[in-house]
């Protein structure tokens, strides 16, 4: 029994002591962390600032009234001995033993000082045993060395005037000053008294802002060690209270939703490149293992080579779309923008693809102020490419019969390019997906395409700065490129209707002009 009592005593003991020295251990690792807090810090260096100033205070506060009593004492003791002097020898000898000596001492001075002196140095009368060395006889006020006084303090400083009368006596009056002192000491204890609690408030409250810091700090590691595993969805705690870890962590959530929706994008491209290029390259496989097993002649295994071509061709053309895509988001030719002629670059891509309409039987018409020089700031070839590819995919949408119209006008806003068309037109619920990457609608899964045309055309634009929209054409769709000039030029919208032929030999009316 006593074994098992001993055995549960070392254990207890054990466990108390480890609890002390985790206890200890957790104490020194939150003092260690409040010095290195940064409001902690920022509280204590206002704690020795306020010291500092306090210092100051003291020592302008005490120079300044000992200059102000000192002043006040010697013009008293001066007043008092030329007031002495003026009485006649008997008047003079009663004062200095009767009525001065024994004058109480006030608020003002703790000593009082008065002897009359024989011409030989003799004590004739008052409290002062010897002439003073160190005091000139001039009527003045002077600080002298403590002298041998009757019921003087030990520590009282003395400011003494010595004056010779007309029978050659000495008259020497003084007061104590060692009332400065104690108002040094007054007002010592009056700022250490004020200093105390006003250094306990600060060392508290940023202790405290230190602690409520410190949680917040640790919350907001907390989520970025968990967004460094992977937990991309996670977001860094927000107080509300608008202060600057607020701020910053605004900032991050913001950085961290940005960085989802590009790891979302990459992860549906991956997906999107691996289910598009699965296809062709399956199909390809296919027809080869055909070819091998079944062509019995060089034309049918000439037939399917070039089929397996075409396949390879529309991967290629997936990768390369990204690739193009990924070079403009970039944002590298940017450095390259210049003032261009966007009726210009609306003209060259309407030669480009005006014999493709009228190669697929669709009326193509092309519209704009008569020649007008409409000036935007960006890349011409990346600009020609987004107007090139909207017509393509106008024209590639819209059946025989149909019409595209290029349109370039000058509106109160700004400049624009408009692509319009006749065709089946993009449902409302589909508008917002058609810019993204790889979408392709439903009834189009039968046309030739891999649905990143328009992406790159939305590349294009946001590297501009411009903005795009889509809208009912009632049939068809409307794409718009809303431009903006460069700065300081100015262009006037106009309300005057201009016909000019198109590129296939149509032609078009456009309600926008110049000046």
């Amino acid at each position: 029994m006593s074994a098992s009592f001993g055995a549960r005593s070392i254990r207890r003991a054990a466990s108390r002591c480890c609890s002390a020295f985790a206890a200890s251990g957790s104490c020194s690792v939150i003092r260690a962390r409040l010095l290195r807090a940064g409001t902690f810090r920022l509280s204590l260096i206002f704690a020795g600032l306020y010291l500092l100033s306090g210092l100051a205070l003291f020592a302008v506060i005490t120079w300044r009234t000992t200059r102000f009593e000192t002043a006040r004492i010697s013009a008293f003791i001066v007043t008092e001995a030329d007031s002495i002097a003026q009485g006649s020898p008997e008047e003079v000898t009663w004062a200095v033993r009767t009525q001065f000596s024994h004058r109480p001492r006030g608020i003002y001075h703790n000593t009082i000082l008065s002897a009359l002196f024989a011409a030989d140095g003799r004590l004739i009368a008052g409290n002062l045993g010897v002439v003073p060395g160190d005091l000139p006889a001039d009527g003045e006020a002077h600080a002298i060395v403590r002298p041998v006084v009757s019921g003087a303090a030990d520590d009282d400083a003395i400011i003494a005037v010595a004056r010779r009368l007309p029978d050659g006596r000495l008259l020497v009056l003084g007061r104590g000053v060692g009332v400065l002192v104690s108002l040094e000491k007054i007002i010592a204890g009056a700022l250490i008294f004020g200093a105390i609690p006003v250094i306990a408030l600060a060392l508290g409250t940023g202790f405290w802002i230190s602690r409520r810091v410190q949680r917040r700090v640790r919350g907001v590691t907390q989520a970025i060690e968990r967004v460094m595993q992977g937990a991309v969805h996670e977001r860094l705690p927000v107080a509300g209270d608008a202060d600057d870890l607020d701020q910053v962590s605004a900032g991050v959530n913001r950085m961290l939703a940005a960085i989802e929706r590009l790891l979302g994008e990459v992860q549906g491209i991956s997906n999107d490149i691996a289910h598009d290029l699965r296809n062709p390259l399956a199909r390809v496989r296919t027809m080869l293992e055909r070819g091998r097993n079944k062509a019995a002649t060089t034309e049918e295994m000439g037939a399917i080579l070039d089929r397996a071509i075409a396949g390879l061709d529309h991967a290629q053309s997936i990768i390369t779309a990204l690739l193009r895509i990924g070079e403009i988001e970039s944002g590298r030719r940017r450095a390259g923008f210049q003032v261009v002629d966007l009726t210009a670059v609306a003209e060259l891509a309407a030669e480009l693809y005006a014999p493709l309409a009228e190669e697929n039987r669709i009326g193509f018409t092309f519209a704009a102020d008569d020649g007008a020089s409409i000036p935007v700031f960006g890349d011409r070839e990346l600009l020609t490419e987004a107007v090139v590819n909207l017509l393509d995919n106008a024209i590639k949408y819209t059946p025989p019969g149909g019409e595209v119209r290029l349109e370039v006008a000058v509106t109160a806003a700004g400049p624009v390019v408009r692509v319009v068309d006749n065709g089946p037109g993009i449902p409302a619920q589909e508008r917002a997906n058609v810019l993204t990457r790889f979408y392709r609608l439903e009834k189009s899964r039968g046309i030739k395409g891999n649905g990143l045309g328009l992406s790159i055309v939305l590349a294009i634009i946001e590297l501009h700065g411009f903005g795009i929209s889509l809208a009912d054409a009632r049939p068809g769709c409307v794409f718009e490129i809303r431009c903006r000039t460069p700065a300081g030029v100015a262009l006037h919208p106009g309300a005057r209707s201009t016909t000019v032929p198109g590129p296939a030999g149509r032609t078009g009316t456009l309600l926008e002009a110049g000046v």
